[in-house]
């Protein structure tokens, strides 16, 4: 079926259209060029209480340094059968001797040489231990430049972390631990984040859930018994925005996060509402509405409150995206030139500049942080439906293709640190939330029970 006329049966029947059109994007651009520096990430050791949840703690660090997408973690089969445990480990180095320059490692580990040389060759070395105090578990950390000729020279840093005694605590001051290393690189952690998606698993019922960036702690957040789709969520994170049918015709919900409950969003009746999306300073919510007759773009108070139509135009106008950077522009979907393509258009609503070229159809556009580039789904190439993530430096108009001959790709959304992207893809046979790195590396599968669309990442 085209894609036009699937439009028009968003309009003519509005749930089995926004059920539909809630289905589209993946990926992003190539964050890092060149060779990522080395860092070895030697199994921490607890005492007394505090052993039995190391392998916790280790896992957390490893896995948060590693998806991270900033060092190229070496493998700890490489590593020396001693490791520091604290600074005082270390063993003072004397100088190479006359016929060669080269600094040889002392095999056993405790000289910084031997971090960088073969086999280990690591720029960076993150060491310490936990132990159990007073109901806490009690992390000493550090970050070394291991290519420095002195230890004096090679702190980068030294910290201590609290938390209480127990797996939880263990895994939090790994993340914490992991966090401290990523900020001296200029990256952010994403612990502590969260996923929020479309999830149907029970046929014909369509809920709202959470996962964190690493996949664990898969939560409802709805239950409405219905169809709960198109999630947004509020910048300060406290909020999530949906389309329901829960009462008959669609409407805006608003809820919180943190207690469940559902807030007060006023909706006219109307064939089509759908595709919310919250302003950068979390003060108002932007969503589409054939109220008028054809699906328009509106923005309105939190409360539904204030509504004014945004887009002028004889086609079907949806999903807008604010760019987060400097809250004075919309992308968002047109058919108005035939296909859907992805425009931009001033907070007014007026000078509108269509961004794809006609090819094919473009849809689910998304901002990375910084606003300067713009991931979406595009047919570009192939049949309608199949569809592949994007990016678009919007400045040159310029897009490179991320994903390729592995399915649908669709709805991609940018992580707070701007270097990942979540999205839902059916390479894996049904449509799940993945995540991977903004150059299209390091997939990871998030879900695997029902199916699982339209993700959008938050704090």
């Amino acid at each position: 079926m085209k894609k036009r006329t699937v439009w028009i049966v968003v309009f003519a029947a509005a749930s089995a259209a926004v059920a539909t059109w809630a289905q589209q994007s993946d990926d992003v651009i190539k964050i890092e060029k060149g060779e990522r520096s080395a860092l070895a990430v030697p199994d921490l050791r607890g005492s007394g209480d505090a052993q039995q949840y190391m392998n916790a703690f280790n896992e957390t660090l490893w896995n948060d340094l590693d998806s991270a997408g900033v060092f190229r973690l070496v493998p700890k089969s490489l590593y020396w059968l001693r490791t520091p445990q604290q600074p005082q480990d270390f063993r003072p180095q004397p100088p190479p001797k006359r016929s060669s320059s080269t600094v040889r490692p002392n095999g056993e580990g405790l000289w910084l040489s031997d971090w960088t040389s073969p086999p280990v060759s690591a720029n960076y070395l993150a060491f310490g231990y936990t132990g159990a105090q007073a109901g806490q578990i009690v992390l000493r950390g550090w970050l070394y430049n291991a290519g420095q000729s002195d230890q004096a020279n090679a702190q980068v840093f030294g910290k201590t972390y609290l938390e209480p005694l127990g797996e939880d605590g263990a895994r939090k001051v790994a993340h914490e631990f992991a966090a401290d290393i990523l900020e001296k690189f200029g990256s952010k952690s994403l612990a502590g984040t969260k996923i929020y998606f479309t999830s149907e698993r029970s046929r014909g019922i369509k809920e709202i859930w959470s996962v964190e960036a690493d996949g664990s702690n898969q939560k409802q957040l709805t239950f409405y018994k219905s169809l709960a789709i198109m999630p947004a969520v509020s910048p300060d994170g406290s909020r999530v925005a949906f389309c329901s049918f829960a009462h008959g015709s669609p409407g805006i919900y608003v809820q919180s996060v943190e207690t469940g409950r559902r807030l007060p969003f006023y909706n006219e009746v109307s064939p089509l509402t759908a595709t919310p999306e919250f302003t950068p300073d979390g003060k108002q919510l932007l969503f589409a509405s054939s109220v008028t007759g054809w699906a328009q773009i509106y923005i309105g108070n939190l409360d539904g409150s204030g509504m004014r139509r945004v887009t002028y135009s004889r086609s079907i106008d949806m999903e807008p995206k604010v760019n987060p950077k400097t809250g004075a522009e919309i992308a968002f979907i047109s058919d108005r030139s035939g296909m859907p393509q992805i425009y931009r258009m001033n907070m007014e609503g007026a000078d509108v500049q269509r961004l794809t070229d006609g090819e094919g159809e473009a849809v689910n556009p998304a901002w990375d942080p910084d606003g300067q580039h713009l991931a979406f789904c595009w047919t570009k190439g192939y049949a309608p439906g199949h569809y592949n993530v994007f990016v678009m430096d919007v400045a040159t108009r310029k897009y490179t293709q991320l994903t390729h001959d592995a399915g649908r790709n669709e709805h991609p959304s940018w992580a707070p640190d701007g270097r990942h992207i979540v999205f839902s893809s059916n390479r894996s046979g049904s449509l799940q939330v993945w995540t991977m790195l903004a150059d299209g590396t390091q997939l990871k599968q998030l879900t695997t029970q029902g199916i699982n669309t339209q993700p959008v990442w938050g704090k």
